[in-house]
């Protein structure tokens, strides 16, 4: 009892880091991209290339053998480049709302049609708790929606899907810091062709520099690590509806460090994102457990 207990708490811990790590995320991408002191191509590769870095650091000191991959799949490094492009390139097209709402819509539904496939049946619980989680998301980022272009919403699909795929690949990690050391370094071939043909019309500015490396090393290439160690305790599902509250912890570091105000718009919408995630975590334990010894 008390090591699971133990290993409850540690998930919550490490999913709480990883959920603060993406939204740092997000706001470091809006403030390189949305204020164009980056283009995407540069942001994208600086981003790949700091995160590949930073792990490969952390590696060598740990001494981990061996920390360059050698063997292994590239599935997981080819999802992490496609959803990095394809998120930069769309989030110049699209306003934050809108690129929030494709984006965890794509990465929801991913992520429970696999499921579904591999044969994981969701209880009704879930399936409510999905329900209400959506529901305060798409209130919470509401006034924030506009049409998107088909280029920009094309984009962001892919970059939702290739998430969710990278997410469901973290499942089968038994070595998340070196798993995502990996992913990283096998972005590195694409990551120059993609300077080689963005070099001519690139631009970036020391700030835009430095955002791209801090999204890089700290909040994709550590924030991702720690993803990949929670993905250990929990369920696909509940790993797709937890990262719904990504852009609610977004708006809560906006009223913590930018003196902006709680309005009844985020309460309303964290009470439904939050009560939605723990119908799902909660709801289906609960319930089982209800039917087997009614």
């Amino acid at each position: 009892m008390a090591n699971q207990s133990n290993r409850v708490g540690k998930t919550i811990v490490l999913t709480a880091m990883a959920l603060i790590a993406f939204a740092a995320n997000s706001v470091l991408c809006r403030l390189a991209l949305g204020e164009a002191a980056i283009d995407a191509g540069s942001f994208t590769s600086i981003r790949l290339l700091s995160g590949a870095l930073t792990l490969l650091v952390i590696l060598f000191y740990k001494k981990e053998k061996p920390y360059l991959p050698r063997t292994g799949s590239w599935q997981p490094g080819l999802m992490l480049f496609i959803y990095a492009i394809a998120f930069s390139f769309a989030y110049i097209t699209l306003d934050t709302g809108t690129g929030a709402l494709i984006l965890f819509g794509a990465v929801q539904i991913t992520m429970i049609i696999v499921s579904l496939f591999r044969g994981n049946r969701l209880h009704a619980s879930e399936w409510f708790g999905i329900v209400i989680a959506f529901s305060g998301f798409v209130y919470l980022i509401l006034p924030g929606v506009s049409t998107p272009s088909v280029f920009g919403f094309s984009l962001m699909t892919i970059a939702g899907i290739a998430w969710g795929l990278y997410t469901l690949k973290g499942k089968d990690s038994t070595n998340p810091l070196l798993d995502t050391a990996h992913n990283f370094m096998r972005t590195i071939p694409l990551v120059i062709i993609i300077v080689l043909l963005t070099l001519k019309n690139g631009h970036f500015s020391l700030e835009g520099f430095i955002l791209a490396a801090l999204s890089g090393s700290i909040a994709s290439g550590l924030g991702y690590t720690i993803w990949y160690k929670a993905l250990e305790g929990l369920s696909a599902t509940q790993a797709a509806v937890i990262q719904l509250s990504v852009p609610m912890i977004a708006a809560l570091g906006g009223v913590m460090f930018v003196s902006e105000p709680i309005t009844l718009r985020l309460t309303i919408s964290g009470i439904l994102i939050l009560g939605g995630i723990l119908t799902v975590v909660l709801g289906r334990t609960y319930f089982v457990q209800t039917e087997i010894n009614p």
